[in-house]
């Protein structure tokens, strides 16, 4: 019984978090903070705590979001960057952006029109996880998403496996894409493209049981 209550408490510990995340509830009896950095990295930029805690496997549909920026080297060492919004539960990339630059217009473009199209329930029980990117923390991308009452999340300081999920897709398609071969920023936009495409809808992947990451969406 004593398992079995140990248990539960664990299941239950993601709604207590959007609970008092929610309501502004502290709990009473305060433990030791984990997070040693104060949080604060200017006035316009904060951070939030680590709500998802690597618990990746065990969400559903549209439950926990993934999202990160990573550089793209091209043609005669040229660069560009690419940011994407990967669901923890289907595996599918939902969102993404390719840009010139790494200005804060990287991790916002679409991604307003991209959240309002969820319906507002949905909305209200999703995490959207990232680093601690400035992009992230700025106030722009932080009022977006509590104005549309989405959880934010964040990984602790320089600790890459607390967003692994979006870090291993960036990595598969890395090692796959010969983006050398790419002379132009309109050629690398294209490779991206098709590649997501091709991650999305023909990919099958042991870990969703031999499915796409858009069957697993249609079947759910």
């Amino acid at each position: 019984m004593i398992l079995f209550r140990d248990f539960e408490i664990t299941m239950n510990l993601k709604k207590i978090r959007r609970i008092k995340h929610k309501f502004g509830l502290e709990t009473v009896i305060r433990r030791k903070n984990k997070y040693t950095w104060s949080g604060t990295v200017g006035e316009n930029h904060q951070t939030v705590p680590n709500y998802l805690e690597r618990e990746f496997s065990d969400q559903k549909q549209d439950e926990a979001y993934s999202t990160d920026i990573t550089y793209l080297t091209y043609g005669n060492g040229q660069r560009a960057y690419l940011s994407a919004i990967k669901d923890l539960s289907t595996r599918e990339i939902l969102h993404y952006h390719v840009s010139r630059t790494m200005t804060l217009d990287l991790a916002m473009n679409g991604i307003e029109d991209f959240y309002r199209s969820l319906p507002v329930e949905m909305r209200r029980n999703l995490i959207v996880h990232s680093d601690q990117g400035c992009h992230y923390t700025s106030n722009s991308y932080r009022s977006l998403l509590e104005e549309l009452e989405i959880l934010q999340s964040m990984s602790r300081r320089g600790n890459c496996l607390d967003n692994a999920p979006i870090e291993s897709f960036f990595g598969h398609m890395k090692d796959e894409l010969d983006l050398h071969s790419c002379r132009k920023y309109e050629d690398l936009v294209v490779h991206i493209d098709k590649f997501i495409n091709f991650y999305n809808t023909e990919r099958p992947q042991w870990g969703l049981k031999s499915k796409t990451p858009a069957e697993c969406r249609r079947l759910n």
